[in-house]
């Protein structure tokens, strides 16, 4: 089994010029403060595959949550956030503002900071948000420098 797998992890990775594992990495989620967050972890998300040069609009990816949140495209597996039914009052104008946000780039200080809480699973958010987490959770909600503490 071992070898198969080997053979067809090299057979994957020459047919997609890839390379690496199947499966690099572990899976990472943070907690986002929906009120100033999660439009931009939305925008993130759905502008990765414009920044890996694999399509050239979001609207050109298949498999993104972009065609129900822009184009009023049915899709049974998102179901529309209260941040994102704010937008507007009627589905028409909610698509609007929605595409209106892609309009802009990513700051490169946001993609890294959402790219650092990730990372380190925080909370993504106001310094307010960051601290209520951290009471509930009784840990640390905020990113912290590479390494041990100082003394």
């Amino acid at each position: 089994m071992q070898s198969l797998g080997r053979r067809y992890v090299a057979y994957f990775n020459s047919t997609y010029r890839r390379t690496g594992t199947l499966w690099e990495g572990r899976y990472k989620s943070s907690v986002v403060d929906s009120q100033s967050y999660l439009l931009t972890c939305y925008r993130y998300i759905e502008l990765n595959p414009v920044r890996a040069a694999m399509v050239a609009c979001p609207s050109d990816y298949p498999w993104s949550s972009y065609h129900a949140n822009a184009a009023g495209i049915s899709d049974s597996l998102v179901q529309p956030h209260s941040e994102y039914i704010a937008l507007g009052a009627t589905p028409d104008a909610r698509q609007a503002v929605y595409r209106d946000l892609f309009k802009h780039a990513i700051g490169d200080d946001v993609l890294d900071e959402i790219r650092a809480h990730v990372q380190q699973q925080r909370a993504l958010g106001s310094h307010r948000f960051q601290a209520a987490i951290e009471a509930e959770l009784g840990r640390v909600a905020r990113v912290r420098p590479h390494g041990r503490p100082k003394k």
